[in-house]
């Protein structure tokens, strides 16, 4: 059964109908970026820890603030991308060479600590509790990811070795599976001089309760005890 449409109703739709025949509904703008402020966050999100929100955040950011402060980050990012190098020595990240850290007459000659990166130096150093020097060695062994011995600065290191009054080479690498084949091979290739190899100690980490430790991490701090002094 079809109901009539009251006369009133019609109406209403009628008049309703002639409005949108003369003002057409607007479709939902789409907001995008413009161009340079895309090209910004496209830029900003291949920074690491830097996800496509915050680099967005970061662009409008810069895009409303005042110019000298866009300028001064450009200039900052140029003039350390210019002048920051690598020592020639360790590896460091510097802007003379060779680094302060070579360079200081202070520390200890004896005890090279082999990390892996450059950033690796800046950890340790924060730590306030190594007065050695350092060596990079500008990664891990890893043969999967195609990172063979000689893609590493081990020649570097055996020069040092050769040259420099070292006494103990401490190797401060993680404690993965690359890092623990590296170690291994580092302890096969220079065993027969006259160093002492030592590893980082592995195990709790300060403040960490034993429930909030991994199988591994348990394993290593029981081998790696210390004798408790009264």
């Amino acid at each position: 059964m079809i109901f009539p449409v009251p006369r009133r109703a019609r109406g209403v739709a009628a008049r309703v109908a002639a409005a949108h025949s003369l003002h057409p509904p607007v479709a939902m703008a789409v907001t995008t970026l413009p161009p340079a402020l895309a090209a910004l966050c496209a830029a900003l999100g291949e920074l690491p820890g830097i996800g496509p929100r915050s680099a967005e955040r970061i662009a409008l950011f810069l895009a409303q603030a005042p110019p000298e402060t866009g300028r001064r980050l450009a200039q900052a990012i140029v003039a350390a991308r210019e002048r920051v190098q690598v020592c020639r020595n360790c590896g460091a990240l510097t802007e003379t060479q060779p680094c302060g850290i070579c360079a200081d007459a202070r520390r200890d000659p004896t005890c090279l600590c082999v990390v892996e990166r450059p950033v690796d130096v800046l950890f340790l150093e924060r730590a306030g509790s190594f007065r050695g020097r350092y060596h990079v060695l500008g990664g891990k062994l890893s043969p999967l990811s195609g990172v063979e011995p000689e893609d590493l600065r081990l020649a570097e290191l055996e020069a040092r070795l050769a040259r420099e009054p070292v006494r103990e080479v401490i190797l401060a690498l993680a404690s993965d599976v690359e890092g623990d084949a590296t170690c291994h091979y580092l302890a096969q290739r220079l065993g027969g001089r006259a160093v002492t190899l030592t590893r980082l100690a592995h195990g709790l980490p300060a403040g960490t309760a034993l429930d909030l430790a991994d199988e591994v991490t348990l394993h290593r701090a029981l081998a790696g005890r210390q004798p408790l002094t009264p």
